[in-house]
């Protein structure tokens, strides 16, 4: 798995992204620190444990950097940003039922631009699974000689 690099001064105006997804009675915002047990057992239900615990990470940093997307009350995705290292995106994932709704591509950017809020110029994107969804959407490029890079010597688990 490699890592790709975006360059957070060339984000794309996303005000239409946002549209599409609020037209559809979905809510795109920051997770609030009262629901990190709701948020993080999500992900652990849906996608790995490992995914969990970054989620908590997300949830102890000010302002909290993870980003949800709810209908009715309910989580139908997720991404965090600023949990496995400085400047890194993910964990994200969006559930089964919900996914071709844009939400993972509104999710992406709400965290591109946390990012560049904190003052970074390039995020990454590490151990890629999407390659070509990344390339398409926000014009992410590999960095070369990247993979394992972090994820290196991984726990099993």
């Amino acid at each position: 798995m490699i890592d790709m690099l975006v360059r957070l001064y060339e984000l794309p105006d996303t005000r239409e992204i946002y549209d599409r997804v609020e037209q559809q009675g979905i809510v795109l915002r920051r997770a609030r620190a009262y629901e990190r047990h709701i948020v993080a057992a999500w992900a652990g239900e849906n996608f790995s444990p490992k995914w969990e615990s970054e989620v908590k990470i997300a949830f102890s940093r000010q302002p909290v950097t993870c980003y949800i997307a709810t209908k009715d009350k309910e989580i139908l995705g997720f991404a965090c940003y600023e949990t496995t290292a400085k400047g890194f995106y993910g964990p994200t994932g969006v559930g089964e039922a919900a996914r071709g709704t844009g939400i993972g591509k509104a999710l992406l950017f709400k965290c591109m631009e946390g990012l560049k809020e904190l003052g970074y110029v390039y995020g990454v994107i590490g151990g890629v699974g999407p390659r070509e969804f990344y390339e398409k959407v926000c014009g992410a490029v590999e960095i070369p000689g990247s993979g394992p890079g972090i994820y290196r010597d991984i726990l099993p688990g």
